[in-house]
């Protein structure tokens, strides 16, 4: 890892005017919307910053590189923030550009698998590699969104984004398990919004849009542990009728001309429940 092998990983925005020691560079491949706001508040913080997007243009204070290699020439840290579809293209590109003092971080979204053969890869090559999940979007908070870490370069990319402002949580495990517990909580977010937004396209169709938005916004407002305690426990009691209660919901969405992916999946859920599987 960087501070492992007498890299000071807090020279960029932390040196001192007419320090000797270079100044921290970091890669960021993928200058999208989240890559594109890392690697700029990265530059505004005196982070040397080169970056590489096929389609986007680098944003001010970054370095446009020619390639996913010619952005890691010379890097410290390299930044993956491509999409999932393209995270293991990019470390394979990436490969021949990496020296022998890098630490590359892969920030995508996907699942455990993905991380693990990048991990490989990544050993393989004889570079310490590290799972981020960034924890909620970036739009707005940039390089602070929060963060979570795993792997064998984790406490190394703590260390080297922490020292440009940034807070990265190092968790125990390998990489994959920040992807999974980010992913986990998505099942949640994700499957609410949905939840949300299905409801609110019905209440439209029957006219009452205004007083659903209420409720549910009152209905989260007051929301703590007791309500989560009371959602699990109460669909294992009331599997059967609550299963009876979402068929019905979802007549009423056919009816309205709403189509009724949640409250159908709701109703299949309650019946597995029901029947104890």
């Amino acid at each position: 890892m960087a501070s492992e092998q007498g890299r000071d990983v807090a020279r960029g925005p932390a040196a001192e005017s007419g320090s000797q020691v270079p100044p921290l560079t970091v890669a960021v491949l993928g200058l999208g919307e989240a890559g594109g706001e890392i690697a700029r508040d990265l530059a505004t913080a005196g982070v040397r910053v080169r970056g590489f997007d096929p389609v986007k243009p680098a944003p001010p204070g970054v370095v446009a590189a020619a390639g996913d290699a010619a952005a890691c020439h010379g890097a410290d840290l390299v930044l993956s923030l491509t999409t999932a579809a393209e995270a293991e293209g990019a470390l394979r590109e990436a490969l021949a550009g990496l020296g022998p003092s890098v630490v590359y971080a892969d920030a995508n979204t996907s699942a455990a698998g993905l991380k693990h053969r990048l991990a490989a890869l990544a050993e393989k090559a004889g570079v310490p590699f590290a799972d981020i999940a960034i924890m909620a979007p970036v739009p707005g908070r940039g390089l602070r969104v929060p963060m979570v870490s795993s792997g064998p370069a984790a406490q190394a990319v703590s260390r080297i984004l922490g020292a440009c402002g940034a807070t990265v949580d190092v968790m125990d495990g390998p990489a994959g398990t920040a992807a999974t517990r980010k992913l986990l909580r998505s099942v949640f977010y994700k499957g609410m919004a949905a939840a949300v937004i299905e409801a609110l396209a019905a209440a439209r169709a029957a006219g009452c849009e205004d007083w659903l938005r209420e409720h549910i916004a009152a209905e989260l407002s007051a929301a703590d542990h007791s309500t989560l305690a009371r959602m699990e426990e109460g669909s294992h009691r009331h599997a059967l009728r609550r299963s009876h209660e979402m068929a019905a919901a979802s007549e009423l969405l056919a009816e309205l001309d709403v189509p009724s992916r949640v409250a159908r999946a709701s109703q299949l859920w309650l019946e597995d429940l029901a029947a104890g599987r």
